[in-house]
């Protein structure tokens, strides 16, 4: 299946969602610091960037500006507890498929990764 990276800034979302798409068969590396994100896209084949937007030196979209210039082919979804219309339309236009809300609904994540990740 895909090789899927988690940036987010509490690990237990990111193990929760880890564990979610595992059970889908998915390769799933969960992280907390921008950095250590962005070096493994650098440095591995990454079909899914799943991001926060609130994290803790940068934003979802600033990370997810800097993972294009290493994969301009890289799929992306953006989480956030903050939800407005501008931050869609910036996520959205910056190359990311989707957006999800928190708290993260199972079937929600499960349907919109599987949307990204079929051609």
């Amino acid at each position: 299946m895909a090789k899927i990276v988690i940036l987010d800034d509490v690990k237990d979302a990111g193990i929760l969602i880890k564990k979610i798409l595992e059970r889908k068969g998915h390769e799933v590396t969960p992280f907390t610091e921008e950095e250590d994100a962005i070096n493994f896209v650098r440095n591995d084949n990454v079909d899914l960037a799943i991001l926060d937007i609130k994290l803790k030196k940068m934003t979802g979209v600033e990370v997810l500006e800097e993972m294009k210039k290493i994969d301009p082919n890289i799929k992306a979804m953006i989480l956030t507890g903050y939800p407005t219309i501008d931050t869609a339309r910036q996520t959205l236009a910056l190359g990311a498929q989707e957006y999800c809300v928190k708290p993260i609904d199972k079937n929600e994540l499960e349907s919109k990764v599987e949307s990204i990740l079929t051609p």
